[in-house]
């Protein structure tokens, strides 16, 4: 058990330094030459570095202190501690390796794009761990302790939407607000398509008078198990069957067309799933919660 923690918590470390990595590069080698509005504290220290020339990753830090303060109780010491490492490799990501890579100095949606994806994918690694690079990435957990059912990308994406908005005003740069929002944008679906998984199902609820032949058109098409339920349709009364599949993307394309050939009386309803876990599926998260 000794041997499996301590491991644990080297594959934390990996993460956060690859995580704080592709932090600093998007924002000190991607915004900041690009000169939009940021997001997160980030975003704030930027503002702090444009018209004073202070430290990024330093301003950051110092920002932390009365953010800690507050939400200590809603995401607790262990969360802290984790963090605060985290926030320690960033700082010196951001302040003293990023400085040492070339700069990009092309097109600004270019750079929003990249910013967005790659920030995106350094933010994603390191939630995933169940840590965090502090400012208002504290506020967010602590939105996502009192608010469990919401999206860890839907608070960002609201909390960073105003912060890049208020840095628009300061440098008055409607365009780099627009950008702004941009990478704010593609921050929130990179962290959830990495917290959530990144391979996309789908669920498919078929309703049908025929679910001998409905599934084995399933089971032919796919190989996938189906759970069939007992089912009554509201304004006749009869009586059918409702079968619910879980698949790929890719394969329940398949299973609907072909179920349709089989037994076009069918009704299917298809929906997205965020993910599937279980026999058969192999949808994994960038990282696992130890």
């Amino acid at each position: 058990m000794k041997r499996w923690r301590r491991k644990s918590v080297w594959v934390d470390i990996l993460f956060e330094i690859l995580g704080s990595f592709l932090i600093g590069l998007a924002l000190y080698n991607l915004a900041l030459p690009a000169g939009f509005p940021m997001t997160g504290f980030s975003g704030i220290a930027m503002i702090v570095n444009r018209f004073t020339g202070a430290p990024i990753g330093l301003v950051t830090l110092v920002l932390n202190i009365p953010v800690i303060l507050l939400c200590l109780r809603l995401i607790g010491w262990r969360f802290l501690l984790r963090s605060f490492r985290c926030m320690l490799l960033s700082t010196f990501f951001l302040d003293v390796v990023s400085p040492l890579l070339p700069q990009y100095e092309g097109e600004r949606l270019l750079a929003a794009i990249l910013t967005g994806v790659v920030g995106g994918a350094g933010y994603a690694m390191i939630y995933t761990r169940n840590s965090s690079t502090g400012g208002s990435d504290f506020l967010i957990m602590a939105a996502k302790a009192l608010r469990p059912h919401l999206k860890l990308g839907t608070i960002t994406l609201l909390l960073d939407a105003a912060i890049v908005a208020a840095g628009g005003l300061l440098y008055r740069d409607f365009d780099g607000m627009v950008y702004g929002m941009i990478v704010a944008y593609l921050l929130s679906v990179m962290v959830d398509k990495m917290f959530y998984g990144l391979n996309a199902g789908k669920v498919a609820w078929i309703i049908t008078g025929n679910p001998d032949l409905v599934y084995a058109v399933i089971d032919r098409v796919s190989e996938r198990g189906a759970t069939i339920i007992k089912a009554q349709g509201a304004y006749r009364r009869e009586e059918k069957h409702m079968l619910m599949v879980a698949s790929s993307v890719k394969e329940m394309f398949r299973i609907v067309r072909e179920v349709r050939k089989a037994d076009p009386a069918t009704f299917i309803v298809v929906q997205e799933a965020e993910g599937v876990h279980g026999e058969g599926f192999a949808f994994h998260s960038a990282a696992q919660e130890p």
